[in-house]
C-alpha cells in the first residue's frame, strides 16, 4: 500500500509532505508533482509546447528528489516520485485511480491568508471531491 502526496512546491505542500513521512512511517510515499499544461494552445504551436512540457519534466524529474530529501528529516527514508503534465486536481485523480497500491492523498491547502483560508483552493476542493481514496488536507 502507497500514500500519494500532491507536491507544488508550496509551504501547505511542503507540510503535507511532512505529515506524510511522520504519518505513515512504514508505508511507501509517492510524491506527484504536476507540471500544468496551459490551456488555450493553438494547433500551430501545439508541437513547440509539448516540446517545453516535456523539457520541463526532465528537469523538475532531475529536481524533485532533491527538494524532497530536503524535507524529510530522515535521510535514509526512502520514496518514490513521479511527475505527471496536465491539469493538476485532474492528474492527482487520475493517478491514484491507476495505481491500485494508493490507498490514501495527501494534499496541501492554498496558502491564501484572510478570509478566502476558511475554503479550499480550487485544486484541494475538486480532488477532496474527486478522488477513488481518502484525502487529508492540511493547512
Amino acid at each position: 500500500m502507497a500514500i500519494l502526496v500532491a507536491y507544488d512546491g508550496s509551504e501547505p505542500a511542503q507540510e503535507a509532505v511532512e505529515h506524510a513521512f511522520t504519518t505513515y512511517p512504514d508505508e511507501e510515499i509517492v510524491l506527484l508533482r504536476v507540471i500544468e499544461a496551459a490551456d488555450g494552445s493553438t494547433e500551430a504551436g501545439l508541437k513547440i509546447v509539448q516540446e517545453m512540457l516535456r523539457e520541463q519534466e526532465e528537469e523538475v524529474s532531475e529536481e524533485f528528489p532533491e527538494e524532497i530529501a530536503e524535507i524529510v528529516s530522515d535521510p535514509d527514508r526512502e520514496f518514490r516520485t513521479e511527475t505527471a503534465v496536465g491539469k493538476p486536481a485532474r492528474e492527482v485523480v487520475s493517478f491514484a485511480a491507476d495505481h491500485d497500491e494508493i490507498e490514501h492523498i495527501v494534499i496541501g491547502s492554498h496558502g491564501r491568508s484572510g478570509l478566502s483560508r476558511v475554503l479550499l483552493g480550487s485544486v484541494a476542493e475538486t480532488i477532496v471531491r474527486r478522488a477513488p481514496v481518502p484525502v487529508t488536507v492540511i493547512r
